[in-house]
């Protein structure tokens, strides 16, 4: 939550032994950010919730007057967004993976890892975070700072945009998201699941970019115990944990075509099987889809399914980028200004006006996220009231006529002919065609310099491994050779090497 309203998180410890539990949980999640608080009976634990909901439950699965599963039962009837982590003694885990199909969020084995405790019980608060915090609609910057992230903005686009939250929020249909990266487009499947009927029920986001192929079907459907190297235990995938809830799959153009085919099933008979099983799972889930792909030219060039792109496109809401925006960015200034300095304990209320058209003149390729990214930095950067243009990050510092563009007989004949012909063509994707052309030239020349090393190209490059790989697969070019480091390290990590 933004600054002036971060609230403290509190951590429910449901357990008859809790004394080393509760020191290992204080430790990884310290005061004042952090509250831990003890029950010593199902009992009591249930006394707690009601009184004053947590953020996330840690829950033995043995209690002196319960059993876990009864309390977890009972927690779900209550308030189902509380995420619910398992804790068990018990090697097999078959009571904790049955505490899975009915909800729980994961579960931990004692003696409990420092490092899983700290990404399980992370990554719950967020999950809890996004279920609650509202995702509020704002035409015009609150004069008062919001109580959760606001989708400001007022031009036509984002009116449009409204009107189909609005539309769609009270149905049961998939929906579909578009727009370039960092548009907002999680905002908007959080505002739509918090005006329907399922906003009392979990809600669960999955970028399917972030996440390797190898694991992304058994992330969403779980997997049986022998089902592949490694799968020593069963595991309950996020269609079968968010039962009844919103599942939200972020980037789904970059989905393999094997799991689009399960995607395909599930949305039409809510049913599915998990990886390595043959029992068919039923299930209730809503699903709310984004991408900053053109889905229909990719299915079009075989990469996306044509019949799952007519399935999650049933409803698209399409968000603008921020450079199409126009008034909209100065709004976005101010509600971003306010928020940061309260988070960052400055005292910046104003933008000078050579700075405000700095930030007009800029094209804004990471949209709100690098909006967000460049205010912070200014901020922290900043002393006094004003926000003045020797505190904007590279490249806003530079004059804006420092930015020049190369004469059209100094740019190369073929590039310039695609430019012009994609215009002549009226197409609505003339930024990521170029891009995506200018990537096809760049990227094999600096892996050569690189050696083949990804690592070093992409930090030559400025962008993320993961960024860097994802773009390689997209134009085709994910055979290109690794390094033998890289090899070596892919090998350490179990994971396989890229082919020659």
């Amino acid at each position: 939550m933004p600054g002036g309203l971060r609230h403290m998180a509190t951590l429910l410890l449901i357990d008859d032994d809790p004394e080393l539990l509760s020191d290992r949980v204080r430790h990884v999640f310290p005061a004042p950010a952090h509250r831990v608080e003890i029950a010593q009976t199902g009992a009591e634990g249930l006394e707690r919730v009601a009184a004053a909901c947590p953020d996330v439950i840690l829950l033995d699965l043995r209690l002196p007057d319960q059993s876990g599963l009864d309390i977890l039962r009972q927690l779900r009837r209550f308030d189902a967004r509380i995420p619910v982590v398992m804790v068990t003694v018990a090697r097999s885990s078959e009571s904790a993976i049955e505490a899975m199909r009915h909800g729980a969020y994961d579960y931990l084995l004692k003696p409990i890892d420092l490092q899983k405790l700290d990404r399980v019980i992370s990554e719950a608060l967020k999950v809890s975070r996004l279920m609650r915090e509202p995702a509020v609609v704002a035409e015009t910057p609150p004069d008062a700072e919001l109580p959760g992230e606001a989708i400001i903005g007022c031009c036509p686009g984002m009116q449009e945009a409204y009107k189909a939250i609005g539309r769609v929020a009270d149905q049961t249909f998939p929906v579909l998201i578009t727009g370039e990266s960092g548009t907002g487009k999680e905002l908007v499947a959080r505002a739509i699941y918090q005006h329907g009927p399922r906003a009392q029920a979990p809600f669960l986001a999955l970028n399917c970019a972030a996440i390797p192929e190898q694991l992304l079907e058994s992330e969403l459907f779980g997997h049986e115990k022998g089902a592949f190297t490694g799968a020593d235990r069963r595991r309950i995938g996020k269609f079968e944990q968010c039962h009844g809830g919103t599942i939200f799959l972020d980037e789904i153009g970059d989905m393999p075509l094997v799991t689009q085919s399960k995607i395909l099933r599930l949305l039409q008979e809510q049913a599915f099987e998990r990886v390595g099983g043959n029992e068919t799972i039923q299930t209730d889930v809503r699903l709310v889809a984004a991408t900053h792909r053109d889905l229909k030219a990719w299915s079009d060039e075989g990469k996306f399914r044509p019949d799952l792109y007519y399935r999650v496109g049933v409803f698209t809401i399409h968000l603008p980028p921020l450079r199409q925006r126009g008034e909209d960015l100065p709004m976005l200034v101010q509600h971003y200004l306010r928020r940061y300095s309260r988070e960052l304990g400055r005292e910046v209320r104003e933008v000078a006006p050579e700075t405000l058209e700095r930030l007009r003149s800029y094209p804004w390729p990471g949209n709100i996220r690098e909006l967000q990214s460049v205010l912070k930095q200014a901020v922290l950067q900043a002393s006094g009231a004003v926000l003045l243009p020797a505190f904007l990050p590279e490249p806003l510092h530079r004059p804006n006529d420092a930015i020049t563009v190369p004469p059209e007989d100094e740019v190369p004949e073929m590039e310039t002919f695609v430019v012009r012909q994609r215009i002549a063509s009226d197409v609505r994707d003339l930024y990521a065609v170029t891009h995506r052309q200018v990537d096809g030239l760049l990227l094999p020349r600096v892996l050569e310099f690189t050696g083949g090393s990804q690592q070093q190209a992409a930090l030559l490059l400025g962008i993320a491994r993961q960024t860097l790989r994802m773009k390689l697969r997209d134009l085709g070019l994910a055979a290109l050779p690794q390094s033998e480091a890289e090899q070596n390290e892919s090998a350490a990590n179990n994971l396989p090497a890229q082919p020659r």
